[in-house]
């Protein structure tokens, strides 16, 4: 008899259309991108907190994908995190 976990899940095809799912895998990106950054450059949420000019707690909440970014909070956590003060956007054509 089968059981165990699964290895696995797959979304079906209406969800992914839904705005609400594409928004919330945008801020899972966001969050790890921001979590890889801080975590390669050695810091703890509370040294990013103080070189963005922001709560610890704010910080946390980002980094636990609570936070809807926006241009103002990406380009200052790009500059706290010593990436630029300019994130790179671009659209890739996914048709092929």
């Amino acid at each position: 008899m089968g059981g165990g976990y699964h290895t696995s899940w797959k979304a079906p095809p209406d969800h992914r259309k839904d705005p609400a799912y594409r928004a919330s895998g945008r801020r899972m990106d966001f969050t790890q991108a921001v979590h890889d950054r801080r975590s390669t450059l050695g810091w703890t949420t509370a040294e990013l907190a103080r070189r963005a000019d922001l709560p610890e707690a704010d910080i946390e909440a980002i980094e636990e994908s609570d936070v809807d970014p926006t241009l103002e909070l990406i380009e200052r956590l790009a500059t706290a995190l010593e990436a630029g003060t300019s994130p790179e956007f671009r659209f890739e054509d996914l048709a092929a």
